[in-house]
């Protein structure tokens, strides 16, 4: 989920660059509302009607190693000039009611979610932030708190092979924001985030690709007197289905903030950011009982190139259950009475 982190000025902004949940990267201390890898396998898949619930395991960790530099779009730089260490542990539930009733001939559905979780930041020595606010020395924060809540909602449509999705999801800003603190599980700031999707899945060969994009517009952080600039960015998996219930694969993202930051917060003027990550990816379908159908997906990412934030690694182990597709239905033999 979110890593919104501020103490002298946003000194550790840097630290929890990637640190959101449905989304984070760079802008508001570096902190976006958007967390890439959150669209894998499947995304635009219509399901069964009903009631699913899913929890996902996240662990994220940020690292900027000595002498690290920030530059900015106006040219000021940032630095790190010793180190930085900062993780998230959080565990998200949310609960997803889709229709049976079409809409716009596809299948609407709507999800809440939140997490509890924990959030360390340390920092070694000098962190120069995008406030242009220095903190020297030592400094650590470790807080066990609750994010924001989330929602989102889906429109999918399935012809064949091909599936379709547009989406739309943003935040409510949790009481449990804190600016004097280092370490935030939630941003501080409401934001919409809106996009289309596709995936070409085709149960003879085995195939999948999905692909998600959208754009985020956050509003102003009050606190901080900060508001990040618009981000796009893009969600990727490619998997193969080894087996009826068992596929293997690898995802990836790109997110690139378009338009700089602002407000009086925004010292070192735009201050855009940019991260690339790739890595592997296994899902099993578990039959259940009682109508419902379990999928256990494990993947994680690693930052292959970064811009304006530190590099990162993201481990995310998702278990939802879901109605199950119906069976085909038995038919008796007629039986003829003469």
């Amino acid at each position: 989920m979110t890593g919104h982190i501020r103490k002298a000025g946003l000194a550790t902004a840097l630290a929890m660059a990637g640190l959101t949940a449905q989304p984070a990267l760079a802008d508001s201390g570096g902190v976006s509302f958007w967390l890439p890898g959150i669209f894998g396998s499947l995304a635009a898949v219509p399901v069964t009607p009903g009631w699913a619930y899913s929890t996902i395991y996240l662990h994220l960790h940020e690292k900027a190693g000595g002498g690290q530099n920030f530059v900015t779009s106006g040219g000021i730089p940032g630095s790190v000039t010793a180190g930085l260490n900062a993780h998230a542990d959080a565990l998200v539930m949310g609960i997803t009611y889709t229709s049976p009733m079409p809409v716009l001939g596809g299948q609407a559905a709507f999800t809440l979610l939140t997490a509890p979780g924990n959030i360390g930041v340390g920092i070694d020595a000098t962190l120069t932030g995008p406030r242009g606010n220095t903190l020297s020395g030592t400094a650590t924060d470790n807080r066990t708190t609750l994010t924001d809540v989330f929602y989102q909602g889906t429109l999918k449509w399935n012809q064949g092979v091909h599936n379709e999705l547009v989406y739309i999801t943003g935040n409510i800003p949790s009481g449990t924001y804190d600016s004097t603190r280092l370490a935030n599980l939630s941003f501080g700031f409401p934001a919409i985030d809106a996009g289309v999707g596709y995936t070409y899945l085709d149960p003879k060969t085995g195939h999948e690709f999905s692909i998600v994009g959208g754009l985020t517009y956050s509003f102003m952080n009050g606190a901080l007197q900060y508001q990040n600039g618009i981000d796009f960015h893009v969600d990727w998996a490619a998997s193969q289905f080894v087996s009826k219930n068992i596929h293997i694969g690898i995802a990836g993202y790109f997110f690139q903030q378009l338009t700089d930051d602002s407000g009086p917060g925004a010292k070192l003027g735009g201050f855009r950011g940019q991260s690339v990550g790739i890595g592997p990816q296994i899902g099993f379908m578990i039959l259940m009982s009682d109508g419902y159908q379990g999928y256990l997906n494990v993947r994680g990412y690693k930052d292959l190139e970064v811009e304006n934030r530190p590099k990162s690694w993201s481990t995310w182990v998702t278990f939802s259950v879901s109605p199950a597709a119906p069976g085909p239905v038995a038919t008796k033999p007629a039986v003829r009475k003469y």
